[in-house]
């Protein structure tokens, strides 16, 4: 559930949100195609070069740990398609005050890596999964490996990333009809589920605020077969959580277009090409990529730099994210190369 911590920030926006949570993409690749992402021959992927290599990756990190980010989360795409992967979470680790560091995956490498990882210090994982249902699966992100999601759950668990925690996007007519399963499937495997609303950052374009599943219909979904009671305190936590039945377990609700918590967030965002986010739906990026490249600048000016430009985004963030606003406008770049 959602924790409080006091840690001192130098990363501090206008609006008094201290900045304390990194994610970070390795690579904008997945290997599904999840259909509320992106469609079945997607293929518009950001050219190698021109992602951050691991040394770079490390200098970023070092900066922001100094400014005040003491935790961060991998992301993709599919990060652990990144070859890598397991020593970028060694590395993060060897770096002084080293933060929290977590994964979301989407599982199909993690029966694989997952003792790795964990001995390398990751501490938890987030995992997509969607249905229960193999055929369903299949049609939803164009791949027949849901037994390996399952696998890698299971590995997951048995070696101790815990909380294990599962993401659930609902989609109307396809399977918004699972959340009392899902849920009770969760309860059964000490999974923490957490179902998500999904948001306009699809690279399809299909996204309908009209017709999509919102926080209040799962609610109401779930209220048909447990008694749900607020969980009181939420702290920078995307997820309003909900204990099942009077606790401990919970169940949380991500509702970043219907309930946003916007004035609450605590989140950067480094794209697997360098460049810096304050949000997730920012049409604006600050470029780290071309300062870590600069050829005429020595190892210190480099650094000061991502340290100025970190701040700057830091002050042009904006009090919220304005999807209900009549002049949103989706992001140019889907969720996939974001990073989720």
């Amino acid at each position: 559930m959602g924790e409080l911590r006091m840690i001192d920030s130098k990363l501090i926006d206008t609006h008094g949100r201290a900045h304390r949570d990194m994610r970070v993409s390795l690579t904008d690749r997945c290997s599904l195609r999840c259909t509320y992402c992106m469609p079945a021959d997607f293929a518009q992927w950001i050219p190698s070069a021109e992602l951050l290599t691991t040394d770079e990756l490390m200098t970023v990190l070092r900066v922001s740990i100094e400014e005040g980010i003491d935790e961060v989360r991998l992301t993709g795409g599919e990060p652990l398609l990144r070859p890598d992967a397991v020593d970028v979470v060694h590395r993060i680790n060897a770096l002084p005050k080293p933060p929290r560091v977590s994964i979301t995956t989407n599982g199909l490498r993690l029966a694989a890596q997952a003792g790795a990882l964990r001995d390398a210090g990751l501490e938890r994982v987030n995992v997509s999964l969607d249905t229960l249902d193999r055929d369903r699966f299949k049609a939803m992100t164009h791949r027949d490996r849901f037994d390996d999601v399952i696998a890698g759950l299971a590995a997951a668990k048995a070696v101790g990333l815990a909380p294990v925690k599962v993401n659930t996007v609902l989609m109307p007519g396809v399977n918004d009809d699972e959340s009392v399963t899902m849920l009770r499937r969760a309860l059964d495997e000490g999974w923490r589920l957490r179902f998500i609303e999904q948001m306009p950052l699809d690279a399809g374009g299909i996204w309908n605020r009209a017709s999509m599943v919102t926080a209040e219909r799962i609610l109401d979904d779930l209220s048909q077969a447990f008694d749900l009671t607020p969980v009181p305190v939420r702290g920078s936590a995307p997820a309003e959580e909900f204990f099942v039945d009077g606790g401990p377990e919970t169940v949380g609700i991500i509702a970043s277009v219907t309930r946003p918590f916007c004035g609450n967030c605590d989140r950067m965002r480094l794209t697997a090409d360098g460049q810096l986010r304050n949000c997730l739906f920012a049409r604006d990026e600050l470029d780290l990529r071309a300062v870590l490249r600069d050829e005429t600048l020595d190892e210190a000016s480099i650094e000061a730099e991502i340290r100025r430009r970190l701040h700057v985004s830091v002050e042009a963030k904006l009090p919220g994210h304005g999807i209900d606003d009549p002049s949103f406008i989706q992001p140019p770049r889907p969720m996939s190369a974001i990073g989720g």
